[in-house]
């Protein structure tokens, strides 16, 4: 037994020795300035690679995240028509799921979405109008927090006050106080001069700004004179709503258990997935391309450290040999080179991960500083950035990685040297 623990000592200690010469070769430049100067650059290109993937993966995440908050704050997450429901409907549709799923479940509302024409006197569009409740889609969403011009409380039944988006605003050229008319084309009736779809004026009580398509494609009034407009008789309560019942889920993006489970009993229902899901599988496949591409630099970088370290062992071929005749192992004398490179691509990950975070923390001062026109969006908004520790780490964890197989040639290379031969012209 105690053989064994002085066999394992001696080990640690011969590693312990190849660590710290290959630190001293790491930090020695010799009489070698070409090998000092492709060291310096392999170096300098692995932390600008790494700096380089952390500031753009923190925009990705910053973007990625406004998008959830602007547009998945405000579509619908889940609806489900009530005409697929098992009739008469005796208890909340809650209740035949799990007690985890309702946790996931902010709330619940009545809920109706109808295709309209809207018109003002400078033109014509095409909206989604969404009947809502103004107290629960402000207490569960995020549209309240995104208006130019007041807010919601400005909805209230029986009033026929609608709230617009910013870019349809500008489109009609109208402003809150403003009267617009509403057609539905869907809920018409037969009249003496034919058949004539429900219309009414409405009353612009505010305009929100959610810089996505939903700001010239939506409208949204109060659930009570949709219902009217579209002569569909109205309860209050979301158990016995006429149309049907949305859910707001607290994460959008684990719609899926919440989807899979009405699937399982029999529910037909609607998810956000259906209209949002192209634009955030592109917001997805852009940042993973992007990081993939960044990744390629640092390996590039990191494998530049195989010509450098590949010079080192030719400079080094004497010390190497008396090494050898010194005692140490070929395995020792692999890692030297190993941890050379090591610590190589410790310090080029270093300084590009203060780098990186150094850029994340001022970009938007450095774009403000220099003028660039990408710095700030329409409505004054700095670039999104949210900075995730964890693929920090990640990234810190890929491009060490790098560095230690970039070090296995070079190492092989010096395993190979013979004490002899290297010593015979000495």
């Amino acid at each position: 037994m105690h053989v064994f623990k002085g066999v394992e000592n001696s080990a640690n200690k011969m590693s312990l020795v190849s660590a710290r010469i290959g630190f001293r070769y790491s930090k020695s430049r010799g009489n070698n300035s070409f090998i000092a100067l492709i060291n310096f650059f392999s170096v300098l290109g692995l932390g600008l690679g790494v700096a380089a993937l952390i500031v753009v993966l923190s925009v990705m995440n910053g973007l990625e995240d406004q998008l959830k908050q602007r547009i998945l704050g405000v579509v619908p997450h889940i609806v489900i028509p009530h005409a697929s429901l098992p009739q008469p409907i005796s208890h909340p549709i809650t209740d035949s799921l799990s007690a985890a799923q309702r946790e996931t479940i902010v709330a619940s509302m009545p809920f109706i979405e109808r295709q309209a024409l809207i018109q003002s006197s400078q033109g014509l569009s095409g909206v989604s109008v969404q009947g809502i409740d103004p107290k629960i889609m402000k207490m569960a969403s995020t549209l309240n927090d995104h208006f130019v011009f007041n807010d919601l409380s400005g909805l209230q039944a029986r009033q026929y006050h609608v709230v617009i988006g910013y870019a349809l605003a500008r489109k009609l050229n109208v402003q809150v106080g403003d009267t617009l008319r509403i057609i539905l084309p869907s809920s018409s009736r037969f009249t003496p001069f034919g058949r004539v779809p429900a219309q009414r004026n409405v009353i612009v009580s505010g305009v929100f700004s959610l810089q996505s398509v939903e700001d010239s494609q939506t409208l949204f009034m109060h659930i009570e004179d949709l219902h009217r407009l579209a002569r569909i008789k109205y309860q209050s309560d979301v158990l016995h709503s006429s149309d049907s019942t949305r859910w707001f889920i607290n994460d959008p993006f684990s719609y899926g258990q919440i989807s899979t489970a009405l699937d399982q009993l029999g529910i037909s229902h609607t998810s956000w997935r259906e209209k949002q899901g192209p634009l955030f599988d592109a917001v997805k496949m852009e940042k993973n391309m992007m990081a993939l591409m960044l990744l390629l630099v640092i390996a590039v970088a990191a494998f530049n450290i195989i010509s450098a370290l590949v010079m080192v062992v030719i400079e080094k071929t004497s010390d190497i040999a008396i090494l050898r005749t010194q005692g140490l192992t070929a395995w020792q004398v692999m890692q030297i080179f190993m941890f050379n490179g090591l610590f190589n691509g410790i310090k080029g990950t270093g300084i590009g991960m203060l780098l990186g975070l150094a850029l994340v923390f001022s970009l938007n001062p450095i774009l403000i500083m220099l003028n660039v026109p990408i710095a700030l969006s329409g409505d004054g908004t700095p670039v999104p950035i949210l900075l995730r520790l964890e693929h920090v780490a990640l990234i810190v964890g890929i491009s060490l990685s790098l560095c230690v197989l970039a070090t296995i040639p070079p190492a092989l290379t010096a395993l190979r040297l013979l004490p002899a031969q290297s010593l015979k012209y000495e």
